[in-house]
């Protein structure tokens, strides 16, 4: 019996091109803009048919809903992505830093026993 491949696994099945050009299971944030813009798309241009009852204006309305949503998911997502990458490499330099000056007289956790005049005994 085969195990089904989980979500998150790269290359198990044909990948999904949005437009023939953007691979959305590749890119961070590309899926999930685009879910919420779709979502935006939908509710803004439902919201303005049922407000005005003009069909044109609406799509036009959810067209731009699209946009807006899908570029605001993605920023964000992309400065959250950018932000947790950084937080990985100085955590990575830092366990790297420890293993190299651990129990050498660079090392800062390392009690200091010849220091200068402490107080008088």
């Amino acid at each position: 019996m085969a195990a089904a491949p989980e979500p998150g696994e790269p290359g198990k099945g044909k990948p999904f091109k949005l437009l023939g050009i953007l691979d959305v299971e590749s890119i961070p944030c590309a899926r999930d803009s685009i879910l919420y813009g779709s979502l935006g798309s939908v509710v803004a241009g439902l919201g303005h048919f049922l407000l005005t009852s003009r069909i044109r204006r609406s799509c036009d309305v959810g067209v731009g809903g699209f946009i807006l949503v899908t570029l605001g998911c993605w920023f964000h997502c992309r400065y959250n992505y950018a932000k947790l990458r950084i937080q990985e490499r100085i955590a990575r330099e830092g366990i790297k830093n420890k293993i190299l000056y651990e129990s050498t007289h660079l090392d800062p956790e390392r009690k200091q026993t010849n220091g200068g005049s402490g107080g008088s005994t």
